[in-house]
């Protein structure tokens, strides 16, 4: 009997894993082989071995994608820890109204990037956002352009993630806060140890599966960072807030250059896997005992 239940468990995940091999597997490998060829408007079969990827290194826009992206991703991950576990703190303090504090603060979440993107696009236009209104009430030299200032846009980028994911990070470290044991809250306030304190010695730790649950989530929305940078700032002003995944959508469908854009996207790739896997790795690999 079970092994019939397992033959039929084995049945019914067929399809799922047939789909999962061609769609996913099949067109990575694909992706990767076509970034070996000569493709330009339509794939090609035509092996050039690393051209692709010599002319992708020399790319002042790959570049300057490259940049911005880890400029992005380690003010962003870090900003959005930070900022999802100060309101985790703070609603786990039981305070009134605290159901409607964690709707408030997940509900950016919610919104898509594009949204979210357009939202605080308006916010930081010059010419009727925040600076305009501030203005308006008095401050005639107030300014806050980093919107259409090149050395500053990618921080708005910043803002708009952070702004967007800091209720996620909120609900999963509020998570790990509620599995902490009470009883060691009650032995640090009779040794007298200042909350500080014990947040960054013992809580902290305690809590290293939901550090790494959130760090693995907000790694991969640096990786497919595209909507937010076309919505906010189309890549500009010029290419000051190209990213990545831009660079590969533009090339794939607007410069008709298949090549360039699958070896961009494959360097995407082997990056995510070589900072990912290794994460992943030491979250799920170790015992359960030490997951907490």
């Amino acid at each position: 009997m079970r092994l019939g239940s397992r033959v039929s468990a084995h049945l019914a995940l067929a399809p799922a894993l047939l789909i999962a091999l061609v769609a996913y597997c099949g067109a990575m490998g694909w992706t990767i082989w076509i970034s070996f060829t000569a493709s330009r408007m339509l794939p090609s079969s035509v092996f050039v071995g690393l051209r692709q990827y010599d002319s992708l290194s020399g790319n002042e826009r790959w570049l300057t994608s490259v940049q911005n992206i880890v400029v992005f991703g380690a003010l962003f991950i870090v900003a959005a820890l930070v900022l999802g576990f100060l309101l985790a703190a703070l609603v786990d303090q039981r305070v009134r109204g605290e159901s409607l504090l964690r709707s408030i603060f997940l509900y950016p979440f919610s919104m898509s990037f594009i949204v979210t993107g357009l939202t605080w696009r308006w916010l930081l236009d010059p010419t009727f956002g925040a600076e305009k209104v501030v203005r308006d009430v008095g401050f005639a030299g107030f300014r806050f352009d980093w919107l259409v200032q090149p050395d500053r846009v990618i921080y708005t980028l910043v803002f708009a993630a952070v702004w967007h994911a800091a209720g996620l990070v909120m609900a999963i470290m509020l998570a790990g806060l509620r599995g902490v044991d009470p009883e060691i809250w009650k032995a640090t306030r009779v040794d007298g140890i200042p909350s500080w304190r014990v947040y960054l010695s013992i809580i902290v730790p305690l809590m290293r599966g939901s550090f790494a649950t959130a760090l693995i989530l907000l790694a991969v929305s640096v990786a497919r960072l595209y909507d937010l940078s076309v919505a906010m700032t189309n890549g500009g002003p010029g290419i000051a807030s190209e990213v990545p995944a831009k660079f590969v959508m533009d090339h794939l469908f607007d410069r008709g250059n298949v090549g360039l854009a699958t070896a961009a996207a494959t360097t995407m790739l082997i990056t995510v896997v070589a900072v990912l896997a290794p994460l992943m790795h030491w979250q799920y690999r170790r015992p359960a005992w030490r997951r907490a």
